[in-house]
């Protein structure tokens, strides 16, 4: 099988390291990897299949002879180097918000919608976190009953910050338990034994840009824009693994039952849901694995045609780091890596939100 010239910008970060191990436990094939980061980073070494690979400062040359570019090094990076590396002809999988929302550029959930990624000009987007298991649980559904309306609450863990967020609740952990006085850092209050309502920037509608990430993403990957879509976003106390809790209005009534025969079959998910034994998803044991789990699985009490559903997933790796090399994995097998037209199309041009001036 060819082997393909990568680079990973962000290569030292949190899901820099899970695209390393998400690409070695998947054996993507790989005949050349550059590891790019910021100057501070710059000759630290690190293993890529049992190969050790000097860290590189991230310049303008950094692509040259690159066929796939993983980005995860924040928006303002994307925004400057996901041009340059595409016209140097890389394909560039972003997974920050820089792009999302740019109509030429595809945001992918490799389980909804594949098929988008060969109208890609040279960037793909990986999409939020949060939409992403959401949508993964969702869309089975929404192909049998159409999704009219979709109120979801999340609980989203601390490495979704990054490794500063995590070190911080460990820190504060340990000072509340010894009496002592917490002073934040990477968040407004302090978050050990707290949740917070607040992540990102709060939008002048009210909601914060996370929520409203959710609200344009989903009906983007899903190409459904009638969907009504409300969400809260909360930042809890765990290291690894986002919870939502997910009010569903279908087009015409569905039972539970049904829903969990749907999604025992969709890709890309997992049933955990027996009340009896106290079986559905938690975000602990959700650590370290690829699947979108599913329980609490009921009809909505309030609302006819509704459902209420309880979704978990690993924030470093379905969240961010697989779903850019399931991304990869697809337009590799369906040979959509060449042949993009009009790269140069691609405006940089965002607002402070990081949605596209258009």
């Amino acid at each position: 099988m060819k082997g393909y010239r990568m680079a990973i910008v962000g290569a030292t970060g949190l899901v820099g390291q899970e695209f390393i191990k998400v690409l070695e436990q998947r054996s993507f094939p790989i005949s050349a990897m550059r590891l790019l980061a910021s100057d501070r980073s710059t000759g630290r070494k690190m293993r890529v299949n049992e190969q050790e690979i000097e860290v590189q400062e991230t310049t303008s040359e950094s692509f040259q002879d690159i066929e796939i570019a993983l980005f995860s090094a924040g928006a303002d990076i994307s925004r400057h180097f996901s041009p340059i590396a595409a016209q140097s002809g890389a394909v560039v999988i972003d997974n920050s918000a820089a792009f999302r929302m740019f109509p030429e550029v595809p945001l992918v959930v490799p389980e909804v919608n594949p098929e988008d990624i060969k109208r890609h000009k040279g960037i793909i987007a990986n999409p939020n976190c949060s939409t992403i298991q959401m949508v993964t649980a969702l869309y089975p559904l929404h192909k049998v009953n159409p999704i009219k309306r979709i109120v979801v609450s999340t609980y989203q863990a601390v490495s979704g910050t990054g490794s500063a967020a995590i070190e911080e609740l460990r820190a504060q952990v340990k000072q509340v338990l010894e009496g002592q006085t917490t002073v934040p850092h990477v968040y407004p209050h302090q978050i050990a034994f707290n949740l917070l309502p607040e992540i990102d920037v709060f939008l002048d509608n009210g909601y914060t840009k996370e929520e409203w990430k959710m609200v344009e993403e989903t009906r983007k990957i899903m190409h459904a824009e009638g969907i009504a879509v409300s969400a809260t976003c909360v930042r809890v106390p765990v290291l690894i693994g986002h919870s939502e809790a997910v009010n569903v209005e279908f087009s015409q009534p569905i039972s539970p039952d049904e829903a969990r025969d749907i999604l025992v079959q969709a890709p890309g998910v997992k049933v955990l849901d027996d009340p009896a034994i106290s079986l559905y998803p938690q975000a602990w044991a959700v650590a370290g694995t690829d699947d979108v789990c599913v329980g609490r699985i009921r009809r909505d009490a309030s609302q006819q045609n509704s459902l209420v559903m309880w979704i978990v997933a690993d924030n470093i790796r379905k969240g961010a780091a697989l779903n850019a090399v399931q991304i990869a994995e697809e337009m590799v097998k369906r040979d959509w890596l060449h042949g993009r037209e009009g790269i140069e199309e691609i405006g940089t041009t965002a607002d402070s939100h990081g949605n596209p001036l258009r």
